[in-house]
């Protein structure tokens, strides 16, 4: 049997805020300069490019899989894209899927466990806040990234 927990947000201001902090991310993006967004690396971090491939790997997979019920491992194998514009239209594909996928979630969905990726058994809720947190985590660093390259991005709250 389903069990509903108490409600603090609703299913459709979750996915405006996730979304807002992917618009946020999308402009980050767009921002970067074609050659820093492969290349630019401070203290051994990934360049963003790389970080971007992963948060491609993670959100629409992984929202993709808690819907279907299939655990399918985690690969960061992208489609070897070359050019930033292919970033974003991958973006714009994510965006798209997760909105998709997101009309199929009921409440009760949010508090059963589903294995993420056959690594991380959590309630769903939990998985879809690690997606959200993982996000601001890379962009956090794209941050810097963009300031060492002397590149003003935007304010962290205009999502």
């Amino acid at each position: 049997m389903k069990t509903l927990e108490a409600q603090v947000i609703s299913s459709e201001d979750l996915l405006k805020h996730w979304q807002g902090h992917r618009a946020l991310t999308r402009r980050l993006i767009q921002l970067f300069p074609e050659k820093d967004f492969f290349e630019f690396s401070i203290g051994g971090m990934r360049p963003f490019a790389k970080l971007v491939d992963e948060l491609l790997a993670i959100a629409g997979p992984g929202l993709k899989g808690i819907v279907n019920k299939e655990v399918k491992p985690f690969t960061e194998e992208s489609d070897k894209l070359i050019f930033k514009a292919q970033y974003l239209e991958k973006w714009d594909e994510a965006t798209a899927e997760i909105n998709k996928y997101w009309e199929q979630l009921s409440v009760e969905d949010f508090s059963e466990n589903f294995n993420l990726f056959g690594q991380y058994e959590f309630p769903v809720i939990q998985n879809i806040l690690y997606f959200i947190d993982n996000e601001v985590h890379h962009r956090g660093q794209a941050y810097v990234y963009l300031r060492a390259l002397n590149i003003e991005p935007p304010f962290f709250w205009e999502r």
